[in-house]
């Protein structure tokens, strides 16, 4: 497995990584014993970036990752973990983003504990709350980093704009993001700007949630999951033009007797250094597809027939709805 550094922060990682949201129920049901065998197979090929929050699952994915580092004694070494705090819930149940100091740290112990762990690799503010100013949460993220809590800091879903004025008070590591050949908004600033200022963009649902697979997800399927179910991309219509679409891609896969999963995450290294994927996934053979575009070098005329394939702005559909677009922060 190839390896890319984090930002400025001088951790290396895989080139390809691993989003723990698939710990939790989110895209269907899976167990402890599957999650610890993706762990397994991480350890086995290389791959140290571990992405979780303390939301997924409501702490479970990090659990899961607790309990496997107690099976495993010495495994920590094998992974940099990255973990996330700053979305939280009213006294109604409500939804809301807290990017308090003591609530940020408050998470952060309670994501420590839960793992097993004295200090993470990564620590994200994972929702921006507007009415703060993010000098301030940037200030917190450097509080955390001199405490020895985390090594490295970032946000999750901000503005270019946002990440310059966070940078100037102190370095910011990572950013993640949605990007993938079906959401390419990263493209216009915030690709350059992580560039630009030394930080990681880390790429999430980096397959476009199954569409730029072998295996997308069926419209019976969708029913059973409540994200895809309200969101624009995989609605009626939207999801059927998506599929034919992308079934271009797939073909020139097959072509190339390779995986659409890996072409897909092969694409999105080509995109800068700094760009790290981290496909999500309870199948150990589609996480297999997905390394496997670790080891492909695309060339000029490969990239330019996928363009020609999906060019920009092609998909049906907005990546998120009206709920789901509360926290991210929209630049273009």
């Amino acid at each position: 497995m190839q390896k890319r550094v984090l930002g400025s922060s001088g951790i290396e990682v895989s080139a390809v990584g691993y989003g723990a949201m698939s710990f939790s129920d989110f895209y269907g049901p899976t167990s402890e014993a599957a999650s610890h065998a993706i762990l397994d197979l991480m350890r086995d090929e290389g791959v140290n970036h571990l992405d979780t929050s303390n939301v997924y699952g409501n702490g479970r994915s990090e659990q899961w990752i607790g309990s496997y580092l107690a099976k495993n004694p010495g495994a920590r070494a094998d992974f940099v973990i990255a973990t996330k705090a700053g979305i939280s819930r009213d006294a109604e149940g409500a939804r809301k983003l807290d990017n308090d100091p003591a609530h940020l740290e408050g998470e952060l112990d309670k994501s420590l504990k839960r793992m097993g762990v004295d200090h993470v690799d990564l620590f994200y503010v994972h929702r921006r709350e507007a009415g703060r100013p993010i000098e301030e949460v940037a200030e917190t993220l450097e509080r955390l980093r001199r405490s020895g809590k985390t090594r490295a800091v970032g946000f999750s879903e901000i503005a270019p704009s946002s990440l310059r004025r966070a940078a100037a008070v102190t370095q910011i590591d990572a950013v993640q993001s949605e990007y993938s050949l079906a959401t390419r908004s990263p493209e216009l600033g915030l690709v350059q700007a992580c560039a630009e200022l030394g930080a990681a963009l880390v790429a999430f649902s980096p397959v476009g949630r199954s569409i730029l697979t072998d295996d997308p997800i069926r419209p019976e399927q969708i029913e059973t999951v409540p994200f895809l179910k309200v969101n624009p991309r995989f609605a009626p219509g939207n999801h059927q033009a998506n599929l034919a679409l992308t079934d271009g891609l797939r073909a020139l896969a097959a072509e190339m007797g390779e995986p659409t999963a890996a072409l897909a995450n092969a694409w999105l290294l080509s995109r800068g250094a700094h760009i790290l994927p981290i496909p999500g996934t309870r199948s150990i053979q589609h996480f297999r597809e997905c390394l496997r575009g670790a080891a492909l070098t695309l060339t000029e005329a490969d990239l330019a027939r996928i363009e020609g394939i999906l060019p920009v702005g092609w998909a049906h559909g907005d990546r998120y709805d009206v709920v789901q677009w509360i926290g991210p922060e929209r630049y273009c």
